[in-house]
């Protein structure tokens, strides 16, 4: 398989990253967004570049994103290295549990994007109970990227897509009780849909309850594949594709 994880965390070091790329190799995945969003998600998405480029065919190829993400507010995007990075992220508005911090979450998230268009990097994004904002800062300020983990509505999805994003979905759309996450995936043009794992969040069915990790991606992808009635084969490689497109990679 060639599968692609589009967004995983990763922590601890060397030690704790090493095995989860090894079974993630195992279970078929060519390709990980390895992403960040704070000083420890950063560090741990640097450490599992270094070592997918220093272990070759054994492990997946692994790419970075470096962010802060919405609960770094007061900290300096500028002051990030952003050197071997692909992208930006993960960034965004999360208004669930941190309502009260609109405002600096908006600032922090404009900074970024501006980054985005300085440095030519796509935008990794989270968006939560943040629907109106972050349509308008991605109106403002026109980047091109990932919306990660999409939970939102179909009409939600639509205005993404028109703006041009890819859609992510993580294992969530497995659950019972997503039947909105499912909905809004027929709206998804197969050439702009992503997989992920969130790693080491949100693990699919039937891993649910687990730390999840980049082995699962292929849960998700061949629940997606049948439920959308798509070949399991032509699903990854569109999906991978389509991750090669948004993050300007070579096949």
């Amino acid at each position: 398989m060639n599968l692609f994880d589009t967004h995983a965390h990763f922590t601890g070091g060397e030690e704790d990253i090493s095995p989860l790329l090894a079974r993630a190799r195992e279970a078929g995945v060519a390709r990980i967004l390895a992403v960040g969003g704070s000083e420890e998600l950063n560090k741990g998405a640097d450490d599992a570049f270094r070592l997918s480029k220093s272990c070759g065919s054994s492990y997946p190829e692994v790419f970075k994103a470096v962010g802060l993400d919405r609960d770094q507010i007061g900290l300096n995007p500028s002051s990030l290295d952003f050197t071997g990075a692909d992208a930006i992220g993960e960034i965004g508005l999360d208004y669930h549990y941190s309502a009260e911090t609109r405002e600096a979450q908006m600032e922090l998230m404009a900074r970024q994007l501006e980054l985005s268009e300085k440095l030519d990097l796509p935008v990794v994004i989270h968006t939560r109970e943040a629907d109106e904002d972050t349509l308008s800062l991605l109106r403002e300020i026109p980047t091109r990227g990932i919306i990660h983990s999409f939970t939102g509505e179909p009409g939600f999805c639509k205005k993404l897509l028109d703006l041009g994003y890819y859609i992510s979905l993580s294992g969530i759309v497995t659950f019972r009780a997503a039947d909105n996450v499912r909905e809004t995936a027929r709206v998804i043009p197969l050439d702009r849909l992503l997989v992920e794992t969130d790693t080491p969040y949100l693990a699919p069915v039937p891993k649910r309850g687990q730390p999840n990790e980049p082995a699962f991606v292929a849960h998700t992808a061949r629940f997606l594949a049948d439920f959308l009635g798509v070949d399991f084969e032509v699903f990854i490689s569109q999906t991978t594709s389509n991750a090669l497109n948004v993050l300007r990679l070579s096949s």
